[in-house]
């Protein structure tokens, strides 16, 4: 028998189908990646396979040795998973706070299940309970995604890839029949990739069946089968044998349309010579050296990668240079040739000349915004609540921007009713909304289907084809790096590599 069979499986999000007439075996020794375009409905699919979403239509049967809940594990991409650790993950700039991490509760600590609450649990205290993970057990895990050296840090100071190891390791622990991952290898570096590669081939060694949502460019070799979805719909189930030469012939190049283009215009504010220029900065949480001492000087209209290992310092870099971190009151550095700090110069207004996407910032964003008013944020630096009216042509502007990033069919919706990959986009086309003469882009192509990617960076090349507009980029995939870029800055635990 299948472990899991659906049969005519239809399901809804809010009011549009995006499942329909899902007709899929999952059968013993299979393991299946899930692909297809940003929308396609990949992640609904894995929830109404995990049982965590409902169907209107059809059935679906299981054919496990414990119950559904124990025998089948999603491992989230946020805080959902754990009551205390969503409550204490509230604000995007959160991990940037050495005080947050006083209150924290630490990596062992989540993963031994230690946060339920016992006695009494208040702001600034979590009574841990007894351990429900043995030592053995913990050090297997911990070793075999290579978070052994994490375990006793502070969850919120993790960076976004160590963040999502920490999450795996959560579902290892409960020796699930069925491991389903959605977009596992989204912001991790090249090391935790193979990590992950590794760690997944062993588990499926080990009679663990892996489902799992990725990209046609990140399908591990432990899988033996592809579900490719478009729209809702299964379009074919491959052997990956046949997948891979099936494959071989998909190339698309999009281009953004130069008419949209035209509209985009020169940035704006560019009355200056160095965009950034830092001197010794340094950030130290307790007894933890972020930054070491690193020196960074790039002059308007240079394209930057800010490239380096996951925890290598590249996110607490940025958010010196855009105000999140109040460690950056302790350092020596200059924004748009003014001195931080300096007369006449408020965090708005350096922030109204930047523009700016993360993985922190996506993670946090208020999910009941409309994708209007979540585009129209970026002019005013407010995480999709603002309270100042629009001008024609801002709201012109919103809906120009959303067309150039193929979203403008999106923007009556809300936030939460969109794709992960779709509301990548959408804080895309926020970040590019007012025009800003340098863009810090800190892996802007998480959750994006391969044609998005491609057609992403096609937008910003074009877009930073001018001596006016400045770049910094991160990623951990060198494909995804724009044409434009011309200079490197790496990092390695806190230090510049030269």
């Amino acid at each position: 028998m299948a472990l899991v069979s659906l049969l005519g499986v239809s399901a809804r999000k809010f009011n549009t189908t995006v499942l329909s007439d899902i007709d899929w075996n999952v059968e013993p020794g299979q393991h299946w990646a899930i692909i297809g375009p940003n929308g396609s409905g990949k992640t609904i699919l894995l929830d109404v396979i995990a049982g965590k979403w409902p169907v209107v239509k059809g059935k679906i049967s299981y054919n496990l040795q414990t119950q559904l809940r124990q025998a089948i594990e999603l491992v989230s991409n946020d805080y959902s998973f754990n009551r205390i650790v969503s409550a204490g993950a509230e604000y995007y700039q959160q991990r940037f706070h050495a005080y947050e991490s006083e209150r924290a509760p630490s990596v062992r600590a989540i993963l031994t299940d230690q946060l339920k609450p016992v006695g009494t649990v208040n702001e600034n205290s979590v009574q841990l309970a007894p351990a429900t993970v043995s030592d053995e057990e913990l050090n297997n895990v911990a070793s075999l995604l290579s978070i052994t050296h994490l375990l006793d840090h502070p969850f919120v100071t993790l960076s976004n890839g160590e963040t999502r190891r920490m999450l795996l390791a959560k579902s290892l622990l409960k020796k699930p029949e069925i491991l389903i991952l959605d977009n596992a290898f989204s912001g991790l570096d090249v090391h935790s990739r193979e990590v992950l590669r590794n760690a997944l081939t062993e588990l499926a060694q080990s009679g663990v069946t892996i489902i799992m949502a990725t990209t046609a460019t990140e399908i591990p070799p432990c899988i033996t089968h592809v579900l490719e979805l478009k729209e809702g719909q299964i379009t074919a189930q491959r052997d990956i044998r046949d997948y891979k030469t099936a494959s071989a012939t998909h190339i698309h190049n999009p281009k953004p349309d130069p008419e949209k283009l035209a509209h985009f215009g020169l940035p704006q504010h560019i009355d200056f010579n160095y965009a950034i220029d830092m001197r010794d900065i340094h950030v130290r949480y307790h007894d933890q050296l972020i930054l070491d001492h690193v020196n960074w000087k790039i002059a308007k209209g240079e394209k930057w990668a800010l490239s380096g290992p996951n925890g290598s310092g590249k996110s607490t870099l940025l958010s010196i240079i855009t105000a999140d971190n109040p460690q950056r009151f302790a350092n020596d550095y200059d924004l748009f040739d003014q001195k931080r700090g300096g007369a006449g110069a408020s965090i708005w207004d350096i922030k109204q000349k930047i523009g700016h996407v993360s993985p922190e910032l996506h993670l946090y964003f208020p999910k009941e915004t409309s994708v209007f008013k979540t585009i129209a944020s970026g002019f005013f630096d407010a995480t999709g609540v603002f309270f100042k009216k629009l001008t024609e042509q801002q709201i012109e502007r919103v809906h120009e921007v959303a067309a150039l990033l193929h979203v403008d069919h999106l923007i009556e919706k809300k936030f939460s009713e969109l794709s992960k990959g779709q509301q990548r986009m959408v804080l895309l086309a926020r970040a590019l909304v007012k025009n800003p003469p340098l863009l810090i882009l800190d892996e802007p192509c998480q959750g994006l289907d391969a044609d998005a990617i491609e057609y992403f960076k096609a937008v910003v090349d074009a877009i930073c084809d001018t001596p006016e507009r400045t770049l910094i980029y991160v990623s951990h995939y060198p494909n995804e790096i724009p044409s434009c870029v011309t200079k490197t800055l790496r990092l390695e635990k806190g230090k510049v590599l030269e």
